[in-house]
């Protein structure tokens, strides 16, 4: 049979069946190729396309709260904001994405960072942490330290320390 093509071509037992089978597989090997070359560059592009932190993205822990006499919650800060040109009462005036950890092991391991809302009262004596992922309500903190609830279920009677606090040992 002759087609506006050409010639058709029957299958070798005669049925007919055009024989695209060739044209099929070659475009599923080229699509393999395709495939196998895109995950290799994606494999090589991804630590060579990672940049370094700005300074908004290096943080610093502010302050410490202890629970039964271990470290349990911490607050962390954009050292671009700490160590800004604005003083940190009027930085934190509006309220600025910091993280939380609460840690729930004896060990002091296994702290995942919670991003939180951190900002502080006009007059500079109360850190308030808005735990907004979870729904919870913000927690008022004194400047000087003070016991509070973060979390009623955690994180209750946490003694934390005064804001600013870098000693690495407080609570231990």
């Amino acid at each position: 049979m002759t087609g506006w093509l050409g010639p058709r071509r029957r299958a070798a037992n005669g049925s007919g069946r055009r024989r695209d089978r060739t044209r099929g597989q070659s475009l599923s090997m080229i699509m393999r190729i395709a495939a196998l070359a895109l995950i290799v560059a994606g494999a090589f592009a991804g630590p060579a396309a990672a940049k370094d932190p700005t300074d908004a993205d290096w943080m610093i822990r502010m302050m410490v709260c202890t629970q039964e006499g271990t470290p349990a919650m911490e607050v962390y800060l954009p050292q671009s904001i700490v160590f800004g040109k604005k003083p940190l009462v009027k930085a934190l005036a509006q309220p600025v994405i910091g993280y939380y950890t609460l840690d729930l092991t004896g060990a002091n391991k296994g702290k995942p960072l919670e991003p939180v809302k951190v900002s502080m009262t006009a007059d500079g004596k109360t850190v308030i942490v808005d735990q907004y992922t979870r729904g919870l309500p913000p927690t008022r903190i004194p400047i000087g330290g003070g016991t509070v609830d973060f979390d009623h279920r955690f994180a209750t009677n946490a003694k934390c320390g005064p804001f600013q606090a870098q000693d690495p040992n407080y609570g231990q």
